[in-house]
């Protein structure tokens, strides 16, 4: 091995695995409490646990810059209510912010990490 190289990561625990899962899985609380509940789950989890379990700054940060990515993409579809594509467009991505976060509580319950789709970097 080189002198350079990091010694290699060790594998999330248990628990880590969970929070990581939580902490995706959290911001489905902003279908019970609209425009803060998307952020605040998951927020709340990342800034808890960053500094005790390491795993969860990447799936924290990830899962943020998910929402505030479908939070633009949303405002986006607001204005095209106007012209009649906004609606079945604010649908389809409820369903696409649905879909990508249980995926995402999948994988990091198994130990991965995830990349969102069409996630912007807000955080790095």
């Amino acid at each position: 091995m080189d002198a350079n190289t990091p010694p290699p990561a060790a594998p999330p625990t248990a628990d880590e695995r969970t929070w990581a899962m939580l902490c995706h899985l959290s911001a489905l609380c902003g279908y019970l409490m609209p425009v803060l509940g998307w952020f605040l789950g998951p927020f709340l989890v990342w800034q808890l646990k960053k500094n005790t379990m390491p795993s969860i700054e990447a799936h924290g940060k990830a899962v943020l810059n998910f929402q505030l990515s479908i939070l633009l993409y949303a405002i986006a579809g607001c204005l095209l209510i106007i012209v009649a594509v906004g609606i079945p467009l604010l649908w389809a991505l409820s369903l696409f912010n649905i879909v990508c976060l249980i995926l995402a509580a999948v994988k990091a319950n198994n130990g991965e990490a995830w990349s969102y789709p069409l996630s912007l970097r807000f955080l790095k």
